[in-house]
């Protein structure tokens, strides 16, 4: 249920530039909302931290721009990992490819715009027995916004397979606490608690998913479609065999909470390659993940 497919050929791996990216949200925004920790003097530096949830110690890495300034909401990105997969696999990307695939691939587009969390899930999961997973994500995300400047209206989730389950699980009981999530290949295995609200979705699924089938991703879009006044439709995915990726935006709902749906020609992968049946730094997601995150 999500461990990186160690035996699947990755391609060439090709270092990106970083990207012109959108201005991040500044206090004059009209919907920002800065959190407590707004104008505080920072005492959670870089690095692996440890909290009390559940009467369990749960621990977490934290990312924080370099030029971080306390006056100033930052937006605020959490990265779930996969089964078996730790928060130190995503915060590095070094199953993909060390520091390019970071945090998803988001960390090297945020130009110093973005505070980024890696938690570590029980087991390297997130099966949220009686919502431990959740209530987890609330501790830390108090923890962080009471001590540093996060922009509240625009806390994002994103995750692979199992951590895909836990963005969806958020998204469903977490809607006013999460702009939008991005959940890739992803599958009902964390719950949906709720989930009748609106929220902004990406979904990224393979066509030929063989471990989490690309039929559950579709209903998992399909509750957000009509969560968010979309109407139901079946998008165009590639064919097999193609290699390539084709993503659709809805119309017709709510334009505060978009919905998209990213099909490619592939199997259970995190960082798809056109061209490729493997996968790679080169990978088109983070891109498409990113652009949906700064439209707010």
């Amino acid at each position: 249920m999500g461990s990186t497919p160690t035996s699947t050929p990755l391609a060439t791996p090709t270092a990106i530039p970083p990207t012109s990216v959108p201005p991040t949200a500044t206090p004059g925004t009209p919907d920002t909302r800065p959190s407590a920790g707004c104008g505080q003097t920072r005492t959670l530096q870089n690095g692996t931290h440890t909290i009390q949830s559940g009467g369990v110690n749960r621990s977490y890495i934290l990312n924080v721009p370099s030029n971080y300034d306390n006056r100033h909401p930052y937006r605020l990105v959490v990265g779930y990992h996969w089964l078996n997969g730790t928060a130190t696999d995503v915060a590095t990307g070094q199953t993909v490819q060390r520091d390019v695939w970071a945090y998803y691939g988001l960390l090297r587009l945020s130009n110093n715009s973005t505070i980024f969390i890696a938690p570590q899930g029980i087991d390297n999961g997130w099966a949220n027995t009686n919502n431990r997973d959740l209530n987890f994500t609330d501790a830390f995300l108090a923890q962080v916004k009471g001590n540093l400047c996060v922009d509240e209206s625009r806390v994002f989730a994103t995750g692979f397979s199992y951590g895909g389950a836990m963005s969806y699980s958020v998204a469903c009981a977490r809607p006013t606490v999460f702009r939008a999530v991005a959940v890739i290949s992803g599958g009902v295995l964390s719950g949906c608690s709720g989930g009748t609200s609106p929220v902004a979705y990406l979904g990224i699924h393979g066509t030929h998913d063989s471990v989490l089938n690309i039929s559950g991703g579709r209903a998992m879009r399909d509750r957000f479609v009509q969560n968010n006044g979309y109407a139901l439709q079946s998008p165009r995915e590639p064919a097999l065999n193609s290699r390539t990726h084709i993503c659709t935006t809805y119309t017709g709902g709510q334009a505060r909470y978009p919905v998209q749906w990213c099909a490619f020609d592939g199997d259970h992968i995190p960082a798809p390659v056109d061209g490729s049946t493997g996968q790679g730094g080169n990978t088109w997601a983070p891109g498409v993940t990113w652009a949906f995150f700064t439209q707010f």
